[in-house]
């Protein structure tokens, strides 16, 4: 299984004027192909994610408003906040992810490298770092 530490801002093509903005992403600004696409509409103040993916990269996108993002490799935390239109954060393989402190008008689009696959996800913590630890080189 390949590790990958990616987790790193993207940015978008925007085009802003006095009428606007307009962001276009194109196949080349994604570091992965895409075959996924869906978008989270949260509740103000929720918290979603919880959960690694195996095989799974993913590039977020707070199309709308905002929330926070911790992401952990299994060895660090790293905390973000997706509040940009115009830059997705890229999240790798084997990375865990939590989402919080959604504003009430955030719509945060992503773009998945996979279709869905249940078994794909790693939703318990503790299975994540026992996964990580057996990857890492001792």
């Amino acid at each position: 299984m390949r590790r990958t530490d990616a987790l790193h801002p993207v940015p978008l093509q925007a085009h802003a004027d006095d009428r606007g903005m307009l962001v276009s992403i194109e196949a080349k600004d994604v570091p992965f192909p895409i075959n996924r696409v869906y978008y989270i509409l949260a509740a103000e103040g929720a918290s979603r994610g919880f959960h690694a993916h195996r095989r799974l990269d993913q590039l977020m996108i707070c199309v709308k408003g905002s929330c926070r993002l911790i992401v952990d490799d299994g060895r660090e935390r790293r905390e973000v906040t997706l509040d940009r239109p115009d830059r997705g954060l890229h999240i790798g393989r084997m990375q865990w992810r939590e989402m919080h402190d959604f504003t009430a008008d955030s719509v945060v689009l992503v773009l998945a490298s996979a279709p869905h696959d249940e078994a794909d996800y790693i939703r318990d913590y503790e299975s994540f770092l026992a996964e990580t630890r057996a990857q890492s080189p001792a």
